[in-house]
């Protein structure tokens, strides 16, 4: 009999430890407003969980009504990590974030000194941190900041439509994942296929000119060491809107045109976050570029859109065991902890 059979036949006596397993990262993802915080405090109570924060904006200090992070009273029952963490002037990429959780990860699932660690749960709806945690990123060039403040005027004075054009005349496949409106990403994307192609050329010999789709398929590292569980809600889409509208709605009602204010007179643009979901419409009825409703109205359609490009984005992530609910519904967390017991 081969060691392998043998060990896991020992396996099946009782009394006997199951052959070792990495440990357990569970992954709660979905759209803005499906439900993720309600879904990852219901896991960490029932499986002894820490939660390990996935979500751009929730890393913000100071950013608080606009951002739905968890409570302070769900924060001091269950552990938070990568929640108000960020000076609002800093800026996180994307490998920033995965090289401060991957080590987060490891601290919660191996701790030095302990015969058992816990289990770590990332929630959050930024797709793109999410994949460079799991997944890795390519090792791209530097940032240029001459060039982004060049695409950046280039964006104001023609509109973002003609950066867009430009990204799909250098990477048609990153055009097709990234949206006209994500400014940034569209900026980063043609950085990267610009700055490339002049370090192409100034090697010798040259070496190959690489845009972004290319650069992500080579050197990426994945996530090493864990077992991974996704879990991905999916409420019905009309079901979804209105839960969107019904929380953009309320944010302006507790307070976001004033606390956006307060953070303006504080920081000025130079605050990041200021140009998030719900923040930017806020500053817009500040300048006086829209009234309040018509403000509100642009949040919710800003969301509605999000939520949209959340879902495609998560569709393309690999096996993830749907829920078709929001994680706020007993059903859906009682069928999500089945998914996981088998798994503990």
């Amino acid at each position: 009999m081969h060691s392998l059979e043998r060990a896991l036949k020992l396996t099946k006596v009782a009394g006997l430890p199951k052959l070792s397993r990495a440990p357990l990262v569970v992954v709660v993802l979905g759209p803005t407003a499906s439900g993720k915080t309600a879904l990852a405090l219901a896991i960490a109570r029932r499986f002894g969980g820490e939660i390990v924060n996935c979500d751009s904006v929730a890393m913000y200090r100071e950013f608080e009504i606009g951002t739905a992070k968890p409570s302070a009273a769900e924060r001091a029952e269950v552990p938070h990590h990568l929640v108000d963490c960020v000076d609002p002037l800093a800026d996180v990429s994307a490998g920033g974030y995965a090289r401060r959780a991957r080590q987060i990860l490891r601290k919660i699932a191996l701790p030095e000194n302990k015969l058992r660690g816990r289990l770590p749960i990332v929630s959050g709806g930024t797709g793109l941190y999410l994949r460079a945690l799991l997944e890795g990123l390519f090792p791209g060039p530097q940032r240029s900041e001459e060039l982004r403040d060049k695409l950046r005027a280039r964006a104001e004075k023609r509109g973002t439509d003609h950066l867009h054009r430009i990204l799909r005349r250098l990477d048609a496949a990153a055009a097709n994942r990234i949206h006209a409106n994500d400014v940034p990403k569209v900026i980063r994307a043609v950085e990267v296929c610009l700055t490339s192609r002049q370090t192409s050329r100034r090697t010798s010999p040259p070496t190959s000119r690489l845009n972004m789709t290319e650069l992500w398929q080579q050197g990426r590292e994945p996530l090493q060491g864990f077992r991974i569980l996704r879990l991905g809600l999916n409420p019905e889409r009309e079901a979804l809107y209105a839960r969107i509208n019904q929380r953009a709605a309320k944010m302006f009602d507790e307070g976001l045109i004033a606390e956006a204010e307060k953070l303006l007179a504080k920081y000025g643009d130079r605050a990041r976050p200021l140009t998030s979901l719900g923040y930017k419409q806020a500053l817009q009825f500040l300048r006086g570029e829209l009234d309040r409703e018509s403000a509100l109205a642009a949040a919710q359609q800003a969301h509605r859109n999000y939520a949209k490009r959340q879902i495609t984005w998560f569709r393309r992530e690999p096996e993830v065991r749907w829920l078709a609910g929001f994680g706020d519904d007993s059903a859906i967390r009682a069928e999500g902890m089945a998914m996981i017991e088998p798994e503990i």
